[in-house]
């Protein structure tokens, strides 16, 4: 005679967890009496993929390194920022990411650039995608260091495995000789292969400048901009209005 407390043992040990918890949740309610032999192993196997879904994406929103929890349903399309609804709902599908086109965020501090960025990212995860969160700064300070030991080609082909790369606060530092090369290397490796969301507080229109020296500028801005999709957000802070209301 089958033990079930025996298949429950085997079942965790195979790591079948999602099968496993179904497999007790059944035997528990009585409801195995109720199925046919190929709808309960449907039921097992179900419940063993939508388990294995559901951790990938854990794993993938652990990995990323988000700045903030957020989603699409909790961003605030009333609010006068600049935010169109119909580009929203487009975001929201991810197809920008098999696209392979850019984004790029831009507006004063708090108006929500950040959040939005996260909501996208979020998702890209949730679809299955492997995203990479960070500050641009650090991330140009960490490329420097993996020079000098001998890991900037590791660390370039790190970055380029990332479906999506959000890059925070893009242009609060200037950037030097090292750092522009390394931002063309990062782009050079992702473009229209990848997808990028820049989040930036200065206009699109300043970052020629900002990024200096006119033929790598010239070479950087030609990749971000040509294809991409542009949020402008205007309005006052979102935090300020939260703060009021409470």
């Amino acid at each position: 005679m089958i033990s079930n407390q025996a298949t429950l043992t085997k079942m965790r040990e195979l790591r079948l967890h999602g099968m496993s918890s179904a497999f007790q949740t059944v035997l528990e309610t009585g409801m195995n009496e109720k199925f046919t032999n190929d709808e309960f192993l449907a039921q097992l196997v179900d419940a063993e993929w939508e388990d294995r879904v559901f951790r990938k994406m854990q794993r993938l929103k652990k990995a990323a390194r988000f700045r903030y929890e957020a989603s699409f349903e909790e961003l605030d399309l009333n609010a006068n920022r600049n935010l169109d609804k119909n580009l929203v709902l487009r975001l929201a599908d991810c197809s920008w990411i098999r696209e392979n086109r850019d984004v790029l965020i831009t507006g004063p501090t708090g108006v929500g650039k950040s959040f939005i960025a996260s909501a996208m990212g979020h998702r890209a995860c949730e679809k299955g995608f492997k995203v990479h969160y960070q500050l641009t700064g650090r991330l140009m300070g960490l490329l420097k260091q993996a020079k000098k030991d001998g890991e900037y080609l590791k660390q370039l082909a790190a970055i380029q495995k990332s479906d999506v790369l959000i890059l925070e606060d893009f242009g609060i530092e200037s950037f030097d000789g090292e750092t522009r090369l390394a931002l063309l290397d990062i782009l050079e490796d992702r473009h229209q292969r990848k997808s990028t969301i820049f989040i930036s507080q200065l206009p699109v229109a300043s970052w020629y400048d900002l990024i200096g020296d006119s033929t790598i500028a010239d070479a950087i801005m030609d990749r971000i901009v040509h294809g991409s999709i542009r949020i402008d957000l205007k309005g006052e802070s979102m935090r300020k209005r939260l703060r009021e209301k409470c």
